[in-house]
């Protein structure tokens, strides 16, 4: 979703520069077996360029978890080592903190998981324990997580066409297929996200559209405009996560999840 435009797009190339020295430079000392936070963020900023091996569509991890990673409202992971491991009803297990970060990999970027005591993940969990218990200007836990819309707000699909192409288009293109320019990635298609990630959920991304998009007009679309075009954009074909049947085995899935999963078929 977010992109950089005009001197931003000139700006992220340099620094594209900088991370990636920062992703060649060897493991030494300390960081060898802590992990190294500035290589860590620039997996993170430069996830398919650094490992494509995991990474299976156009997106990174900055994608959705805005600022780095501390924009509140978007996913932030400030604090995020101190909440794990916990139990996530999704897997209806005790997960760790790599396990969730590996979870992304397979889902938002539809590719596999890295090795849990590998030096990528390493860096990563490095990077992650360097940050503010909580967002910035946020306290008493606000602004964790990304909200969810109102279930009485039902999304109008052929609406939601109207609201993309007026306000999403330029950026993510006619076809969704995103725009590498504007760091703008792919909302549906083969190198979107699949259908197992959080941002399949239409509650779930269009409460990160609502408050978060367009990137730079963020919060100009109503409650209903969000809804719409959420509906609309995870209408659109998108990979398919081969586990997702395992989902919420509990059956305990909330209800705008798009598939069946194995503890909503249990009587």
């Amino acid at each position: 979703m977010p992109f950089l435009g005009g001197g931003e797009s000139r700006r992220a190339r340099s620094v594209a520069v900088l991370l990636a020295a920062a992703v060649a430079a060897p493991a030494t000392g300390l960081h060898a077996q802590e992990g190294d936070p500035v290589r860590g963020l620039a997996l993170l900023v430069a996830t398919r360029d650094s490992l494509p091996r995991q990474v299976g569509n156009g997106l990174r991890c900055v994608s959705c978890h805005l600022d780095n990673g501390t924009r509140p409202y978007a996913m932030p992971w400030s604090g995020v080592t101190q909440r794990y491991p916990k139990y996530r009803a999704r897997s209806g297990t005790v997960e760790s903190l790599a396990y969730r970060v590996n979870d992304c990999f397979r889902r938002s970027l539809n590719g596999a998981p890295l090795d849990t005591n590998g030096r990528a993940m390493r860096d990563i969990l490095a990077y992650l324990r360097g940050l503010p218990a909580l967002p910035v200007g946020h306290g008493g836990g606000a602004g964790l997580g990304v909200d969810s819309l109102d279930p009485a707000v039902v999304g109008r699909p052929v609406a939601g066409r109207a609201v993309y192409a007026r306000s999403c288009a330029r950026c993510h293109g006619s076809t969704g297929a995103g725009d590498s320019t504007f760091n703008a990635p792919a909302l549906w298609g083969p190198r979107s996200y699949n259908v197992g990630a959080g941002m399949a959920r239409v509650r779930v991304l269009g409460a990160f559209v609502h408050r978060h998009m367009p990137y730079d007009r963020p919060g100009t679309l109503t409650v209903q405009e969000a809804a719409d075009v959420a509906i609309w954009i995870n209408g659109r074909p998108r990979p398919d996560f081969r586990k997702k049947i395992d989902d919420w085995p509990n059956g305990d899935a909330p209800p705008d999840v798009p598939y069946k999963t194995r503890g909503r078929l249990k009587p």
